[in-house]
């Protein structure tokens, strides 16, 4: 008996809006890294979330740890990764996003 997994990541700005953030000179700090993870659970192929579903929910997640009221703060080195794992009929999806936190100081 065995199982199998897969996974692939993609390291982008996947914003809606275009938003211009030059980091080329040292008036920011980087604050910290947040994390969001979202997972469904297939038996038979039946149960779960799409993959739509899960992306939107991971980088929710990730957004409220990044608590970025108040200040100057923005994320940046967006990261999406994704891990499905198999054992005959039932499989598991999960979605990983991360960022650091960032704040200007100028």
């Amino acid at each position: 008996m065995g199982s199998c997994a897969s996974h692939s990541a993609f390291t982008g700005n996947l914003n809606s809006q275009n938003t211009q953030v030059i980091l080329s000179e040292k008036n920011y700090e980087v604050q910290n890294r947040v994390e969001g993870k979202a997972s469904a659970t297939y038996i038979f192929g039946i149960g779960g979330l799409s993959k739509k579903s899960l992306l939107e929910s991971a980088k929710n997640e990730m957004y409220q740890n990044a608590n970025l009221k108040g200040g100057s703060k923005a994320l940046i080195n967006e990261t999406f990764s994704t891990k499905t794992s198999f054992f005959l009929f039932f499989w598991k999806h999960q979605v990983n996003a991360s960022a650091d936190v960032i704040e200007f100081t100028k």
